[in-house]
């Protein structure tokens, strides 16, 4: 193994769960204070570190990664099996991102021992409660930070250099029926609707999937996540999954005219552009299905943002840097976006110390399997090989 793998393991071995990782940040302060490193915590618990420019004509750069896993506070025993760290299968290892944590660590150490190297500084923040709330992030101190390029040591696969990220927003479309009634009775009423229907046919004409992609990737999308409607509204159970399910259907009341239902979808898109097409068709599909059914029943949706997107910026200095990085390296790397949320998200919604809205990048330092599940592991090589290409991004920024 080598110092990285060393001083990942190290790491992996202290458990922190979300709002529980003050052993392991103490633990950087450490390591940070024995190679000289300026370093310290904020108010809120993130760990900050800055290695001064030595050239003040050059940009600085910042690297993020989270301290936090998902798991408990159990011990984590490791396990190393030739190429492959995990642990003993009774729990999360962390790689998530302490495999980040340990390469940003890693990097500071080597700039600061490097005395010949003409750079304009190096930002480091280690984020706390990352995989539940993002609290950390949101409790940053922007306007500390000199730098505009961010690279975010967060992702799973070694050579993935993500340059937009979907944002995620709840969508509810709703179906009132005005008059309800008996399913015997009153079924051959035709002022009478029944919502659970209605629900359905609206449902079958509204997008679902991919709605737009391009060479990145798939850049907007719709799901239907969830259903509900009909006779449901007495029902109350603790059971989960398909005995829900099953309850639920053998529980509901069968013999109603349903007034009621709705359907929660998930649209995610890293193009601002591109989601508001998609919620104009629904729109507009909603106004035709109004139109249809007028004096019968009102069909709406509403929108909820939970993360903002971040777009591809047209600054394409990271991107050039990053192929210059993987050809120094003999690496290919995945120039793309991705359709998930990250701490990526927020910090393209800020902007730094000069009045300038931070430039994210969402990087895979490291090659990480099943993660959040006891079977995750971590490839040591793929960590040697990422913070080969981290310390090339430094220097290439810093080149010329």
């Amino acid at each position: 193994m080598t110092a990285l793998t060393d001083l990942f393991c190290d790491l992996a071995r202290i458990p922190s769960p979300s709002l529980q990782e003050d052993a392991v940040a103490e633990r950087i302060l450490s390591v940070f204070k024995e190679s000289a490193v300026p370093a310290e915590r904020d108010d809120f618990g993130n760990v900050y570190a800055h290695i001064p420019a030595t050239d003040s004509s050059k940009r600085p750069l910042m690297l993020s990664a989270h301290m936090d896993v998902v798991g408990d506070s159990s011990p984590v025993h490791i396990v190393k099996n030739g190429n492959i760290i995990k642990t003993d299968g009774k729990r999360t290892l962390g790689a998530d991102d302490k495999a980040g944590v340990a390469a940003a660590i890693m990097l500071a150490k080597t700039v600061i021992n490097d005395k010949e190297a003409r750079h304009g500084g190096l930002e480091i923040v280690f984020t706390r409660d990352e995989e539940q709330n993002m609290s950390g992030a949101r409790a940053l101190n922007f306007v500390r930070f000199k730098s505009e390029y961010i690279l975010v040591l967060d992702g799973d696969r070694l050579g993935d250099f993500q340059i937009a990220g979907a944002g995620y927003t709840k969508m509810m479309l709703s179906v009132n029926a005005f008059k309800g009634g008996h399913s015997g009775i009153d079924i051959a009423d035709p002022s009478r609707v029944n919502a659970v229907k209605l629900i359905a046919e609206i449902m079958a004409e509204m997008p679902q999937g991919v709605y737009y992609k391009d060479e990145t990737g798939v850049v907007t999308s719709i799901n239907a996540g969830a259903v509900v409607g009909g006779g449901v509204k007495n029902t109350e159970t603790d059971k989960q999954g398909v005995d829900f399910a099953f309850f639920m259907a053998d529980h509901a009341m069968s013999n109603i005219i349903n007034t009621d239902a709705f359907a929660l979808y998930s649209i995610r898109s890293s193009d601002k552009a591109k989601e508001a097409a998609l919620i104009h068709e629904i729109q507009d599909k909603i106004a035709l299905f109004n139109k249809k059914y007028d004096g019968l029943a009102a069909f709406s949706a509403t929108f909820e943002e939970h993360i903002p997107p971040f777009e591809k910026s047209s600054d394409t200095t990271m991107i050039e840097t990053a192929k210059k990085a993987g050809e120094k390296t003999g690496m290919s790397l995945n120039i793309s976006s991705f359709h998930a949320g990250a701490e990526t998200h927020l910090y393209a919604q800020k902007k730094n110390a000069n009045g300038k809205t931070f430039k994210p990048y969402l990087v895979g330092a490291a090659n990480i399997y099943n993660m959040h599940s006891a079977a995750e592991y971590v490839e040591a090589d793929s960590m040697d090989k990422g913070f080969e290409l981290i310390k090339a991004l430094f220097y290439t920024f810093n080149a010329g």
